[in-house]
């Protein structure tokens, strides 16, 4: 595995001027930090794949010096493992919105961790449907108000944390977009992991759902910070002390869970392929298997 000991400045080296989203949006950070991952682990942009999903955050492809895939609206993760499994040496990433991977995406979850293909995927979090004019996502908070909710939201919002350690997820980072020097890290390490890497990004929405003062704090307005700091003293190996962090309120941020067994998709295959072959028969004798 790559060890990632240099901290290079994260520069913007990809074409930036069609994106769709609006100024001061975490997605440009993200962006900036996946860049500055690629970098850090000396990818080349030929033997990497970008498959995005649908909305503000699935437009992120177009400006990543890597191939780039569209895939249907909440699909991103089957396109993602079907390129893993039919190249294992190109690095592939996929990455969307919470709308995207939460919502219309959600049932893919759960048989990719059980899959296990060694790729990463960073989900953008704004708690909205950004592209189509605000709409509440699985992580919106009960009771807010938005066209899809005009009297307020009325189903708890989702942790995605909780369920991404309860469902097996062997690579759990939790990020915040504030922080690119540190999300271009994370990324670069999911990105190394050797097995399904999950990166949870909260990434504001200044349009539909501004919440960076909610994150940071405002010590003007009496606002504590909602983002904090996973204790040092906190050991990623150890899952339940993982879940308790995802539990205590508020935005975690850092590593939050790291297997140290995690056997990917392809590496299976492989040992699937030798164990066939070891058992390999000729056409007479699968014959005499159906003689009378």
């Amino acid at each position: 595995m790559t060890t990632l000991t240099t901290e290079p400045p994260v520069t913007q080296t990809f074409p930036i001027k069609d994106t769709i989203w609006c100024a001061a949006c975490g997605h440009f950070s993200v962006l900036n930090a996946l860049d500055g991952a690629f970098g850090r682990l000396g990818i080349d942009g030929k033997d990497a794949l970008i498959v995005a999903g649908i909305g503000c955050s699935g437009t992120v492809q177009n400006h990543v010096r890597a191939y780039g895939y569209h895939a249907l609206h909440g699909r991103a993760l089957p396109s993602a493992a079907g390129a893993k499994m039919a190249n294992p040496e190109l690095t592939v990433i996929a990455a969307g919105g919470d709308g995207d991977g939460l919502a219309v995406g959600g049932g893919h979850l759960m048989h990719t961790f059980r899959n296990n293909p060694s790729i990463a995927y960073i989900i953008m979090n704004n708690s909205t449907y950004g592209l189509t004019k605000g709409q509440a996502s699985p992580t919106t908070e009960f009771g807010v108000v938005t066209p899809t909710t005009p009297y307020g939201k009325l189903d708890d919002p989702m942790n995605p944390l909780l369920l991404y350690l309860s469902s097996g997820v062997r690579y759990v980072v939790s990020a915040i977009s504030t922080q690119p020097r540190v999300l271009a890290r994370a990324i670069g390490e999911a990105m190394d992991y050797p097995g399904f890497a999950m990166v949870h990004v909260q990434s504001p929405c200044t349009t539909y759902n501004d919440t960076y003062e909610a994150l940071k704090g405002n010590p003007d307005k009496g606002i504590d910070p909602g983002a904090w700091d996973i204790p040092e003293s906190h050991d990623p190996s150890n899952l339940s002390s993982a879940l308790d962090i995802a539990q205590q309120g508020g935005i975690p941020i850092g590593l939050l869970y790291r297997a140290h067994e995690s056997i990917p998709m392809h590496d299976r295959l492989t040992e699937a392929r030798e164990r066939t072959k070891a058992r390999q028969r000729t056409v007479d004798e699968m014959l005499d298997t159906l003689a009378i």
